[in-house]
């Protein structure tokens, strides 16, 4: 059994580290989800390049907000619910899991939001 040096031992088991390892493999996994071509051969029909009005954009736009915000409000909640259930009564650990899940919440509320908001930019530019 070979004995590990102890400076590498210290970057193991400090909690920066360990910290930065499991935001670097999510953010890995993330990335390899992003990077998959799935629609790389997609025969749409269309041109690649089609003009759309004001209201279609302001809609797409309106549909993908609310996506994006639901998904990071997931996230938190999940990250939340982990921290929660590995804090072992640690009151930092849960402070931090509480915060996780205020984000969650903001985040929800403002996927809610989202389409309020996009109707009052629409209001202020002027579309139909």
């Amino acid at each position: 059994m070979s004995r590990i040096p102890a400076r590498f031992r210290a970057l193991t088991h400090s909690r920066a580290a360990r910290h930065a390892g499991r935001v670097a493999a999510v953010a890995g996994q993330v990335l390899l989800v992003l990077s998959v071509p799935t629609a790389a051969n997609a025969d749409t029909g269309m041109p690649a390049l089609a003009a759309n009005s004001l209201p279609v954009v302001i809609n797409n736009l309106r549909l993908w907000l609310i996506g994006i915000l639901a998904a990071v409000a997931t996230l938190f909640l999940v990250i939340a619910g982990v921290l929660w259930a590995t804090a072992g009564g640690d009151p930092a650990q849960v402070e931090r899991a509480k915060s996780a899940l205020r984000n969650a919440l903001v985040g929800y509320g403002l996927a809610i939001l989202a389409p309020v908001l996009l109707q009052i930019v629409k209001g202020i530019v002027g579309a139909p």
